[in-house]
């Protein structure tokens, strides 16, 4: 593909991958550099994009229409998390978000026994057995979501929540916004947004979080299925989706990883 300079910047999530992180940079970049934004989906029509002007598209669960993938003068930043720690904030998240976060969490199911979905996680004895539900439920569609992506596109970044999260400095999201494209002075400028909407920078106290971030994050730490998920948890894990984890480069190998699980259950 020859690319030339894009004027279609694309930031692509997953559910419980840094979305709330990722939209509120954006949207402050976009504000500051006066660039139009825009949710998109599959059935998305082409006419949403400016005849000339730059813009910024997102997708949080990357699904982007097919009219826009390969398109040469778009960039796009897609971003990947753990799976395992997806599967551990998503149990967390879906036990509190309110109906008009996550009205699909509200709904009433037959197969639930007239229970929504956050009602049956309530309903359920423990966390080993909310942490089995979720996997095959929300987290199941994330996973698959994260494995159907198409890694080898000449025009897209491929980014990691973990990668982000240590990025005390912003050097990781520099190279970033280089490579979607962006000038110098830009990268500078979001640069700055970046550390100012990060939980090590300007959210590094709770008392800066207002209730919108606060409900979308408990614990945003790295790697926190060592300590966190249980050992009966992990080992059904490793047997459901370990080639996932290898596929998605989190894990050599689909099940050595459950010997650094150090949960006392």
């Amino acid at each position: 593909m020859n690319l030339i300079a894009p004027r279609i910047v694309c930031v692509g999530t997953h559910h419980k991958t840094g979305t709330v992180w990722m939209r509120r940079v954006f949207r402050r970049l976009a504000e500051a550099l006066g660039v139009a934004t825009h949710v998109v989906y599959r059935n998305t029509d082409p006419g949403i994009l400016p005849p000339r002007d730059r813009v910024i598209l997102f997708s949080w669960s990357s699904a982007f229409p097919d009219w826009l993938l390969d398109r040469p003068d778009a960039r796009i930043l897609h971003l990947i998390r753990d799976p395992r720690d997806v599967l551990l904030s998503g149990m967390r998240y879906h036990r509190r978000a309110s109906a008009e976060a996550e009205p699909d969490l509200h709904v009433a199911r037959d197969d639930l026994d007239g229970r929504s979905y956050q009602q049956h996680l309530e309903h359920l004895p423990d966390d080993d057995a909310r942490l089995s539900f979720e996997m095959g439920e929300h987290h199941a569609r994330t996973l698959k979501e994260m494995c159907d992506w198409s890694y080898d596109r000449a025009n897209t970044v491929e980014a990691r929540y973990e990668t982000l999260m240590r990025d005390t400095g912003g050097t990781a999201f520099r190279d970033h916004l280089r490579d979607l494209g962006l000038p110098e002075p830009e990268v500078e400028t979001g640069a700055g947004i970046f550390w100012r909407h990060s939980l090590f920078g300007g959210l590094a106290e709770t008392t800066r979080r207002d209730p919108a971030l606060a409900g979308h994050v408990a614990d945003g730490r790295v790697a926190q299925w060592r300590k966190a998920l249980p050992s009966a948890i992990a080992t059904r894990y490793a047997e459901r989706h370990g080639n996932q984890l290898v596929s998605l480069g989190y894990e050599n190998h689909p099940t050595a990883w459950l010997e650094e699980v150090r949960h006392a259950a």
